[in-house]
């Protein structure tokens, strides 16, 4: 395929799988049925483009060519003649983007796959998937299962929606707080893995933060979930170096730290006036960025932060940040029991977490090093490591990562 034609498709497929497949399931009310229509139509591109010439308008011809497999398929079921007029109305639907659409078919599916219909464990992992295009592997690695595992629970969630006519709109003002815990799950997953990926998933997780505080200005989690993400946008350009080596972050420079980000966060952290799991990570964020001004981390605040975190929310996340927190607060011995406590053997932080609480209290850490290289799959990240335990084999000094 000629590179301009690849390129465009790749683009295409980043920027607008979420945003078409929202406006297809709109109309149909099949997500399923949506997600395979909008594959064929980038597979179509793909064999088109590179003879016919990249569209001017990509997002337009996929959706169309979309539209038309939605509806070739609704002729050969037997349900043809119900789908076809709701299929015929999608097709003279404007596409995304035009000034006649719904103000934002993204956040429309985003709370529609948190209906009570749909099982509480699949709701935020949904969204990941429909919204946002994550595939079943990276979304199981975001909720530590398998990813054969979370694949059928991705199947069952989209034959329930199918089969109880789940309509894909906003619900009412009524409806939307009881929704609102697994929409921000899923923003906050997909800012995560946005940062490993490096696919444009941050500033999406971003743009979706900001749309929920408009939506629901009163609710104290979306404005600290918001206060939270920036907080680390903010430090974005600092987390590489500039030969692109992993800079940790109590060792990032913060001149490079982004001044209009911390001071949005904070704006939406005064906001955050409930006690939540959002507010005490924008909390906990908030003390990270304060050594912009004094020069120094508040190990101690943080520590009591992540304690009051998992008392919110104890995950297995939030046990092991809690730990390196403790660890840095000048407590080694203590966080190797907390880590005991902990089924995580694929977790790569908790590994990399108790090899330091090892060098720490002056035991051998090389079996935990090795299982933190082995599950470590970022390559900056990794040679980061690499030279951090060689320092400690030749007796320097420990500087572990944040």
């Amino acid at each position: 395929m000629p590179a301009d034609a690849r390129r465009a498709v790749e683009e295409a497929a980043r920027a607008s799988w979420g945003r078409l497949l929202a406006h297809l399931a709109a109309g149909t009310r099949d997500l399923a049925a949506a997600e395979d229509a909008l594959a064929e139509a980038y597979l179509s591109a793909v064999r088109s483009w590179p003879r016919t010439g990249v569209p001017d308008r990509p997002e337009a011809w996929l959706l169309t060519a979309a539209r038309r497999t939605l509806i070739d398929a609704a002729r050969h079921r037997d349900v043809a003649t119900r789908a076809l007029p709701s299929l015929a109305r999608l097709m003279h639907q404007d596409e995304p983007g035009t000034p006649s659409t719904i103000p934002d078919k993204r956040l429309e599916l985003l709370f529609t796959c948190a209906h009570p219909a749909i099982a509480v464990g699949v709701r935020s992992p949904l969204m990941l998937q429909a919204v946002l295009g994550l595939d079943a592997a990276r979304i199981a690695s975001a909720f530590l299962v398998s990813p054969a595992a979370m694949g059928r629970r991705l199947v069952r969630a989209k034959t329930k929606i199918k089969q109880a006519g789940i309509p894909f709109a906003v619900p009412g003002p009524d409806q939307l707080p009881e929704r609102l815990e697994f929409v921000l799950d899923a923003i906050y997953a997909a800012y995560g893995t946005g940062w490993d990926e490096r696919s444009g998933l941050v500033d999406e997780a971003l743009r979706l933060a900001r749309l929920v505080t408009q939506l629901l200005p009163g609710e104290s989690e979306a404005h600290g979930l918001l206060a939270a993400l920036l907080h680390g946008a903010a430090r974005e350009r600092a987390r590489r170096a500039d030969d692109g080596t992993f800079v940790p972050l109590d060792e990032q420079d913060v001149r490079r730290w982004a001044p209009a980000l911390m001071a949005e966060a904070e704006r939406h952290l005064a906001r955050a006036t409930a006690p939540g799991p959002y507010r005490i990570q924008a909390a906990i964020q908030s003390v990270h960025n304060r050594r912009a001004v004094t020069g120094s981390t508040d190990w101690a605040t943080i520590a009591a932060l992540y304690d009051d975190l998992v008392a919110h929310t104890p995950s297995i996340g939030a046990h092991v940040a809690r730990a390196a927190a403790h660890m840095q607060a000048g407590a080694p011995a203590a966080v190797l029991a907390m880590l005991d406590a902990l089924d995580a053997p694929t977790y790569q932080p908790h590994w990399v977490v108790r090899a330091h609480c090892l060098h720490r209290t002056g035991a051998d850490p090389s079996g935990a090093t090795r299982i933190a290289l082995g599950l470590t799959e970022d390559p900056a990240l990794r040679a980061h490591l690499v030279t951090t335990f060689a320092r400690w084999s030749e007796g320097a000094a420990d500087h572990p990562p944040g």
